[in-house]
C-alpha cells in the first residue's frame, strides 16, 4: 500500500467497538447449554426491538439512526472455549447453506447419510473494529452463494467480547491473538474431520492471526483452502508506524450520541457506506464514564478499544507478515483498496504468479465495509476457484458409461 494507506489505515483504523450493537442467542454445535445463553434482552426476537426507532437523525435527509444486525446475521453466539478460560467471544454466524439442507436429507432416510461439511468464510477483523463490520458482507455472500457460511466474532478488547480479568483485554500481542482464534474455531468445530472447510480472512490487524493460525490449523488436520488478506502490505504498514500515534490523537475522545459517532465515521469517510456505517459504528463504541444521559443511542460514547496500549504490539502485527502471505500452503488473496504499491516481497510473489491481487476502485481502508458486493463476488470466485473439483470431458478413445469414463481400445476396422 501507499501513501495513501498511511492516511486510510491510519485515520479508519480507528473505529472501535460496542454498546448495545447487537445481539442474540443462536446454537452452535458443540456448545453447552450454558455457553448458549446471551445476556438478557439480547435475543434474537428482541435485536429489532434494542434500536430506540425515536432516536433518529437526519444530515441532508439521511437516516442515520442504528440498524440492527438481525437480518444480516443467522445467529449471535457466545462462546466460551474451555481451552482459553476467562474470555467469552461474541461470535456472529451464517451457517452454510449445505449443513442446513443435509441435516434435512439425512432425517428422510433410513440409511445414515454422510454430512456435508461445506465451507465457511472466517473473518477477523482489525483493531479498533469489530466482527459486524463484516455484517453487509455476510449478507452479501449469502445471496450470491448460500454454501459459503460466514463466521465473524469480536476480538478481545472488541465488540461484546468479555474478558477476565478486565485488564487482559489490552493484551492484543499475536500469540494471544492467535491463540483466541484458535480456541474459538477448536470450540465450534472441534473434529477437524467433520469441519467446514475454512477459508480465512483478516482484515488490517486481522491478517497477521489468520496467517498465524493457517498453519497451524492445517497440521491439526483442518482444511484451508485459502487465506485472505484485506488493505495491508507489511511495508507500507511498518513505514507508517511513526504516523499511528499522531493520528489516533487527532481524533475525536467522545461523540454526544451513537448518531454523532455514525456521522463522525461517514462525513470523515472513515467508512463509505452509511448501511454499514449504521450497523457496525455501535459496536466500537461504549457509552463514556463521564455521560449523564440513560439512553443507549442518546449518552456520550467514546471508544470501545482504547488503542493506544496496543502500541507495543504493533510491530508484531506487521513483522515478517508479507513471507508469512507467501509462504502459505494454499490459495492467497490479497485485496488493496486504491492503487496502492506493493512491498519487495509481494512484488516479487505476484510476478510469480503465487497470489491472486484485487485491487477495489473508490473505497477506503475499509474496503469490507465500502463496497462489500464487490468483495463478496471476488471471494466467492475465489474460494469456487480453489475448493470445487473440475470436471473434464472424457478423453479420445474413452466411452462414458454410468457417469464413469470407460477405456476404449480400438480392435480394428468394422
Amino acid at each position: 500500500m501507499s501513501d495513501t494507506f498511511r492516511k486510510a489505515m491510519l485515520n479508519r483504523l480507528p473505529p472501535v467497538a460496542p454498546t448495545r450493537a447487537p445481539w442474540a442467542a443462536g446454537n452452535a454445535e458443540g456448545m453447552d447449554e450454558d455457553q448458549e445463553e446471551l445476556e438478557e434482552g439480547d435475543s434474537m426476537a428482541e435485536l429489532g426491538q434494542s434500536l430506540p426507532s425515536s432516536s433518529r437523525s437526519r444530515s441532508n435527509d439521511q437516516d442515520l439512526s442504528p440498524i440492527s444486525a438481525a437480518a444480516y446475521f443467522g445467529q449471535a453466539l457466545e462462546v466460551q472455549p474451555t481451552s482459553r478460560p476467562g474470555i467469552a467471544f461474541r461470535a456472529y454466524y451464517t451457517p452454510p447453506a449445505l449443513a442446513a439442507a443435509s441435516s434435512a436429507t439425512a432425517s428422510g432416510s433410513s440409511a445414515p447419510a454422510a454430512k456435508p461439511k461445506g465451507s465457511v468464510l472466517l473473518c477477523h477483523h482489525g483493531a479498533g473494529s469489530s466482527g459486524l463490520s463484516f455484517a453487509v458482507l455476510a449478507k452479501e455472500v449469502k445471496e450470491r452463494d448460500a454454501e459459503l457460511g460466514v463466521l465473524a466474532f469480536d476480538a478481545r478488547g472488541h465488540g461484546k467480547t468479555k474478558t477476565q480479568p478486565v485488564e487482559a483485554e489490552h493484551d492484543l500481542s499475536l500469540i494471544t491473538l492467535t491463540a483466541d482464534l484458535m480456541a474459538l474455531i477448536q470450540h465450534m468445530f472441534p473434529d477437524p474431520a467433520e469441519a467446514p472447510a475454512l477459508l480465512l480472512m483478516g482484515h488490517s490487524m486481522g491478517a497477521a492471526p489468520i496467517l498465524e493460525a493457517s498453519p497451524a490449523l492445517q497440521k491439526l488436520g483442518y482444511n484451508v483452502p485459502g487465506v485472505v488478506v484485506l488493505d495491508v502490505v507489511e511495508g507500507t504498514a511498518v513505514e507508517s508506524l511513526p504516523l499511528m500515534k499522531g493520528i489516533l490523537s487527532h481524533r475525536p475522545r467522545t461523540f454526544k450520541s451513537v448518531i454523532d459517532g455514525i456521522h463522525w465515521h461517514i462525513t470523515s469517510n472513515a467508512i463509505r457506506n452509511p448501511t454499514s456505517a449504521r450497523i457496525s459504528v455501535p459496536s466500537y463504541l461504549t457509552p463514556s464514564p463521564s455521560s449523564g444521559t440513560d439512553t443507549d443511542v442518546g449518552e456520550r460514547q467514546t471508544w470501545r478499544a482504547d488503542l493506544m496500549p496496543t502500541e507495543p504490539f504493533w510491530q508484531e502485527w506487521w513483522s515478517g507478515l508479507s513471507q508469512k502471505f507467501l509462504q502459505a500452503k494454499c490459495a492467497r488473496l490479497l485485496v488493496l483498496a486504491g492503487q496502492e504499491r506493493l512491498d519487495k516481497d509481494l512484488m516479487v510473489g505476484q510476478m510469480q504468479g503465487k497470489f491472486q491481487l484485487d485491487v477495489m476502485q473508490d473505497v477506503g481502508h475499509y474496503l469490507h465495509e465500502d463496497d462489500p458486493a464487490h468483495l463478496a463476488s471476488t471471494v466467492i470466485a475465489f474460494w469456487r476457484r480453489n475448493t470445487r473439483v473440475l470436471v473434464l470431458p472424457p478423453k479420445v478413445g474413452q466411452a462414458v458409461s454410468g457417469g464413469k469414463a470407460l477405456e476404449v481400445k480400438r480392435v480394428g476396422e468394422v
